[in-house]
Formats: C-alpha cells, sequence, structure tokens
C-alpha cells in the first residue's frame, strides 16, 4: 500500500477509536438513578414527580438520566422509605404515616390543624422540617416535601352528625385513625390503592382523604357523600428523598442543581394538590355525589372531639424528649387555625 494512504489510514483508524473511548468515557459519566412513587401514573402528584426528573434531566444537560416507577410497582408505599434507605430505589415518594411511629417529630404535620388548602399544608411541611431538621430523617437526604389539603370524610352514607359517624368503619392512615376513632368512627389502616376495591366490596364504609382522592383514585365512583369537615382538616404530609450514599457521589454542581429544582417544585406540588382537589370535587358533583357541610353547633362538636389528639401528640413527644409544644405552637401559628 502506497505510504501516505497508509498513514491517512492510520490516523483515520486512531480519530474513530478516539471517538469510542470518548464516546464510552461519556457514557460512564452518565448517572442513571431509579425513582419509586407510590401514586399511580396518571396521578397529578405523580405528573408532577415525573416533570421533576424531566428537569433534573434537562439541567444537567442529560447528564442525570432518571428513570420513574410509578403505582408502587418498585417499592411499596410503606416500604418506600426504607427502599431507599437500603438502595432498591435511588429516590422515593411516599407518606410518613405509612410507617406510623417511626417519625414522631415529623407526624406532627399531620394534626388535625385546619390546614385550609394543599399549598399551605406543603409549605408549611418544608418550613418545619427546614426549621427543626429532625435527625429521623439522617438516613436520606430529604429533597423536598409536599401535603395536600384538608382531609374530608368521604362515606357512602349521608354523614352530618357525630351520631351518624359513630360506629362507621373509615379507611385511615396514621394520625388521621385517631380522628376517626376520636370522631366516633372504626379506624381501619389501609393505602390509597387498597380503598376503592374496599368501598366497594363494603369492608369499609367511608374514608378520610383530601377531595382529590375522589379523582386521582376513582374513589367517587364507589362513595355518595362527601362531609366539609375542614375545620379539622389535617393533612398527609409526604417526603421526596434520596439514598445517602447516592446523594454524597454526586459532583456539587449535580447536587446544588437538584437543590435548586426541589425548592422550586415545593410550590408546584402545592399548586398541583389544590388543582387536584378542585377536580376531585368536580368531578365527584358531575357523578351525582353530594357534599354536606356541618352546622355550626356540630362544626364545634368536632373541633372539640379531636382537640385531644393535639394534647396526646404533645405529651408523647415530650415523653421521647422532644418539644412537642413547640412543634404545635409553630404549626398552629403558620397555618392559621385555633387550637
Amino acid at each position: 500500500m502506497n505510504p501516505f494512504r497508509l498513514f491517512v489510514l492510520s490516523l483515520m483508524l486512531s480519530f474513530l477509536a478516539s471517538l469510542g473511548m470518548l464516546s464510552a468515557a461519556n457514557a460512564a459519566k452518565s448517572i442513571h438513578l431509579t425513582y419509586s412513587i407510590f401514586f399511580p401514573s396518571t396521578h397529578g402528584q405523580c405528573l408532577a414527580g415525573m416533570a421533576w426528573a424531566e428537569e433534573i434531566e434537562r439541567l444537567t444537560g442529560g447528564k442525570v438520566k432518571i428513570t420513574v416507577f410509578p403505582g408502587g410497582t418498585l417499592t411499596k408505599a410503606n416500604q418506600c422509605y426504607d427502599g431507599v434507605v437500603k438502595g432498591i430505589s435511588d429516590i422515593g415518594m411516599s407518606c410518613f404515616a405509612y410507617t406510623r411511629g417511626r417519625f414522631l417529630v415529623m407526624e406532627a404535620l399531620d394534626l388535625p390543624l385546619g390546614y385550609p388548602d394543599g399549598m399551605t399544608a406543603t409549605r408549611v411541611a418544608n418550613t418545619f422540617y427546614n426549621q427543626f431538621k429532625p435527625n429521623e430523617m439522617d438516613d436520606v437526604k430529604v429533597l423536598y416535601l409536599h401535603a395536600h389539603g384538608p382531609g374530608l370524610l368521604h362515606t357512602r352514607k349521608p354523614v352530618s352528625t357525630l351520631a351518624d359517624l359513630s360506629s362507621l368503619k373509615i379507611r385511615s392512615t396514621g394520625l388521621s385513625a385517631k380522628v376517626v376513632e376520636a370522631l366516633g368512627g372504626v379506624p381501619v389502616a389501609m393505602p390509597q390503592g387498597a380503598t376503592y376495591e374496599s368501598l366497594q366490596k363494603g369492608v369499609v364504609e367511608g374514608t378520610f382523604g383530601p377531595i382529590e382522592v375522589l379523582k386521582g383514585w376513582r374513589q367517587a365512583e364507589v362513595i355518595k357523600y362527601t362531609t366539609d369537615c375542614h375545620n379539622v382538616g389535617y393533612t398527609t404530609a409526604m417526603f421526596v428523598v434520596m439514598n445517602r450514599s447516592k446523594w454524597d457521589s454526586l459532583d456539587p454542581e449535580i447536587q446544588n442543581i437538584f437543590d435548586t429544582t426541589s425548592r422550586k417544585w415545593i410550590d408546584v406540588h402545592g399548586k398541583r394538590w389544590d388543582q387536584n382537589d378542585q377536580e376531585g370535587r368536580d368531578y365527584s358533583v358531575s357523578l351525582g355525589n353530594a357534599v354536606l357541610p356541618l352546622s355550626k353547633e356540630e362544626s364545634h362538636a368536632w373541633k372539640e372531639k379531636v382537640r385531644p389528639i393535639i394534647d396526646d401528640y404533645i405529651v408523647a413527644a415530650t415523653d421521647k424528649g422532644l418539644d412537642g409544644r413547640m412543634y404545635v405552637e409553630m404549626l398552629t401559628k403558620a397555618v392559621g387555625g385555633q387550637n
């Protein structure tokens, strides 16, 4: 072969080889993360979480790629937090209430303080965590929190008084189970994913939750009434957390993108919760279901019934060496309720 052609060929081969090595190096630098979300893929909060993952990928120029597993397909709702700690998923979204007793400080968020809406609950949840930074979450990186609007009562039978609620079996979780019990109902613990079938089969006669569940989890199809008891409205605080070792392995600039985007997504979730609540109400009414207000007298009676739950939390937290009264006072002021 002509020496010049041989030289050109060797240069071309060297160039192609270097491109291959560069491509392999870039691939090796890519960060692939898994994200377990307990909400179904069509739920507004899952869509918000997926949009967050897409924004992270965009801002990192594709260096970080996040695969989302919705509907508890990677880890179930009550296993999500431990799944992140153990590295089964790199990131997880679920509820503190699904592992009741583990997060004694964060449980204060779920007290029936009369949350007016999801934006308020979501902002309060993040302010509360950032103010107290409880060590019960030191085994993960907390990206952000969010929380639904006021938990209301949804039933197959009309409930306008405490007497109507007496002895009814009501699906509930975490501290909402104590709300049900205080109001005279029978709490039945189960995650949202099991509620539709349980209502349909009569295993439970109602459920406590934000009104968005009537569309987001299709529960309007298996209930007939919503009792608007927002004066005792609790919330369910939810976490978005990352495996601690995985977080520590990220470059500072990547960590900064996660932090900045997560702060922005607090209001994304809060706004989505309020949109979902309105959609849930509208959907339920469109099916012929009724929303029942409480009389002034009943509203006061319901408020008085749940007051001991707040007092009991203060005692339980204090017994564990925590300042439960300070937590409740901070939350009461932030929510704007009167307790």
